[in-house]
């Protein structure tokens, strides 16, 4: 079961390389929704030995939210934007990939300095946790389209979540269900926002958004 764990953080760790090297946004949004599932599988994975219902609840709300209906949702704006690549992002895709790494290796570090409250089956949840966090801000902050960085927002909330598995896995599951609705909001009005923009303005760059006078 560790070997597997570990190999489930692997390919999480991939999701967020992926969405700072692809120029497609439809790719970043599959990503996002590998991303997700993978997430709905981990708390069966590091939470308690023996499965609960409450264990088997968040999963399938995570997976049925993030794995699914987010990425439906983002995949709708999408199609109504017509805008499938990210053009000239402000940092070079090369260059993003760089950082992710030294990003990845201060996560590590990180995770290394924090000690959990409560022992994990994987000593990589944390960094993972951090390493998405961190992936989530720079694609807020890198990017130029405004749905690329709504993926930033979903993933920096995926690795909060992630967090969440390393530091309370004892809290009651409202707390858990009150962030994924919290996620669900979020996104759900950011995709109203980005369809109304690409209607008005034939384009969602927010850098031309804010050039934009009375």
């Amino acid at each position: 079961m560790s070997l597997f764990t570990d190999a489930v953080i692997a390919v999480l760790i991939l999701t967020n390389l992926r969405l700072l090297a692809s120029s497609r946004v439809s790719a970043c949004i599959y990503a996002v929704a590998c991303q997700g599932v993978l997430l709905g599988i981990l708390p069966l994975l590091v939470g308690p030995e023996h499965l609960t219902v409450r264990a088997c609840m968040l999963s399938t709300a995570t997976v049925l939210l993030k794995g699914f209906f987010f990425p439906w949702l983002l995949l709708r704006a999408l199609r109504s934007a017509n805008a499938n690549r990210e053009i000239e992002p402000l940092v070079s895709y090369t260059l993003s990939l760089l950082i992710a790494a030294l990003l990845l290796a201060a996560a590590m570090w990180l995770g290394k300095q924090l000690p959990l409250p409560v022992p994990a089956r994987s000593p990589m949840v944390l960094p993972l946790a951090m390493f998405t966090i961190m992936a989530g801000l720079f694609a807020i902050v890198s990017r130029r389209s405004a749905l690329t960085q709504v993926l930033g927002y979903l993933v920096m909330e995926n690795g909060i979540y992630a967090f969440g598995l390393a530091f309370a896995l004892s809290q009651p599951m409202l707390v858990e269900l009150g962030i994924l609705l919290d996620a669900f909001m979020a996104v759900f009005v950011m995709g109203i926002t980005i369809f109304h923009i690409s209607r008005e303005f034939d384009h969602m760059d927010t850098d031309r958004l804010s050039a934009l006078r009375d």
